[in-house]
């Protein structure tokens, strides 16, 4: 069963075929089975999962409408509050936090009868590359365990490449969702900003973050999408569908892009390694092989991405966990001498050293002397960024261009070199500073047999686009098909 996919798995549900308790049963033997291995889960909702899954199941044996992930095991990021369980941000200052309401995508999900499972291991805040920085486990690839999964969403793209789950939701920041999507050989969408809503969302930079599904097919992330795209006006920067109407990411997704024509950017590619490089070339084969057109394109301002954006993330991210204090939520230390010492210690206590580094960096970038220089500066190079995007998107259909320099890593290889750890980023951080939609489909293996993944680009609010153009590739290959031996 649990080599089907979401929409395969509904389909047999709704039919009758399959039983969604069934279902359940059957991911929590592999949960069981693969995550003491793997850790991709920090928390799971057996029981519920199951009462949620026998009533779906009596609801479609008695003929009622149900909805359109009814009966799916879906899995969400441990950054995402959800009423049941706890909400830790994979830290220690949140270890013991129970949200008391669903986030937006969460009551969507529950909506469409979806069966939420558990939540997912992450970079601690979502600061990360490579699932390390966790405060409470390690998460590996299932692909070599002596590999990371990839960050920040590891959890979520390892449990997705493990079949641990039918498909799951991440956070993507700066790559979060398509760069473990890459190393764990899944689909990872990242949507337009705005396109999804935030609300309930544990803010890392709030300019950037933007939910999106990881799955085992495109047609899947299309589905997913469909029910957690749209307005929602708890979210001051969710987008009105009078201003971008949310369409039917399914409609015509096996329709072919009649004349497409891709944008690359050589400068960009040149700092992969020559296996990712020979994938790339493979796959842009595939488009030829198809019709599309492949054309160059200069963004002399895209090399500034990974500057601007740790100064504007971690500026962000020192704005949002200040309420993590010791006093409105989380982690308090003991026996305090005073309200100074209750706000010093317990932060220390409960931050790890990436999210602190970043703390301290983005409060030295709003600090009284350093604003215009530093942050001022990295919005108007922002602009600038998002204009190269706007000129590319003037000569193409598409950009298309690696996830990332390389493959997964060792566990441990870089974790001593944080800006080392920052340039694994180099080709997704700029879709975040652009708002723009981006995908990681999987395109090919290196010669240890570690995942590669393609990463295409379309204008803001074209995800309908941009699914037509993952799925025309995905349709000639197989290799979303391949699975890690477990």
């Amino acid at each position: 069963m649990h080599e089907l996919s979401i929409i395969e798995l509904k389909d047999k549900i709704a039919a009758g075929e399959v039983k969604s308790a069934d279902a359940v049963k059957s991911v929590f033997e592999r949960i069981e089975k693969h995550d003491p291995v793997i850790g991709a889960y920090i928390s799971t909702f057996k029981e519920g999962a199951l009462k949620a899954a026998l009533d779906v199941d009596e609801r479609i044996a008695a003929g009622e409408t149900v909805g359109a992930l009814a009966g799916v095991p879906i899995a969400v990021k441990d950054n995402m509050c959800v009423s049941t369980g706890k909400t830790t941000c994979a830290s220690k200052i949140l270890e013991n936090f129970e949200a008391p309401y669903d986030g937006h995508v969460i009551e969507k999900l529950k909506e469409a009868d979806a069966i939420i499972i558990g939540k997912l291991n992450m970079d601690e805040f979502a600061m990360g590359s490579s699932c390390e920085n966790s405060a409470l486990q390690q998460t590996k690839n299932p692909w070599d365990v002596s590999t990371v999964p990839g960050g920040s969403s590891g959890g979520a793209a390892a449990a997705v490449a493990a079949r641990m789950c039918f498909g799951a939701l991440g956070s993507d920041t700066g790559g979060s969702i398509r760069q473990p999507a890459s190393f764990c050989g899944v689909v990872g969408l990242k949507p337009t900003y705005g396109r999804v809503s935030r609300y309930g969302l544990v803010a890392y930079g709030s300019s950037l973050d933007q939910i999106g599904p990881l799955t085992t097919t495109v047609s899947d992330a299309a589905l997913m999408m469909n029910v957690i795209a749209g307005h929602d006006k708890r979210d001051s920067t969710s987008i009105s569908t009078d201003v971008a109407p949310v369409k039917d990411y399914l409609d015509g997704i096996d329709q072919p892009l009649d004349g497409l024509k891709i944008a690359v950017v050589p400068e960009l590619n040149a700092g992969a390694s020559q296996q990712v490089k020979d994938a790339i070339e493979k796959g842009l084969d595939v488009y030829k092989g198809l019709g599309a057109e492949i054309v160059e394109v200069a963004m002399p301002n895209v090399e500034y991405a990974i500057a601007t954006y740790y100064v504007i993330a971690t500026a962000e991210a020192s704005s949002n966990l200040a309420r993590f204090d010791g006093v409105h939520y989380g982690h308090r230390t003991e026996k305090p001498k005073d309200y100074i010492e209750v706000y010093s210690k317990s932060r220390a206590e409960g931050f790890g050293t990436e999210v602190k580094r970043r703390i301290m960096l983005g409060t030295y970038a709003l600090s009284s002397g350093y604003y215009d220089a530093y942050y001022l500066k990295a919005l108007k190079v922002r602009n600038l960024i998002r204009q190269d995007f706007t000129n590319a998107f003037e000569k193409a259909d598409c950009l298309m261009m690696p996830v990332s320099p390389t493959t997964a890593f060792k566990i441990g290889e870089k974790t001593d070199d944080p800006l080392e750890m920052y340039m694994a980023d180099i080709y997704t951080i700029a879709v975040n500073l652009a708002g723009i939609p981006g995908i990681s489909i999987p395109c090919g293996f290196d010669d240890g047999g570690l995942p590669i993944g393609l990463q295409i680009l379309t204008e803001a609010f074209t995800e309908d686009r941009l699914l037509r153009i993952a799925r025309m590739f995905e349709k000639q290959t197989e290799y979303n098909t391949k699975m890690p031996k477990l």
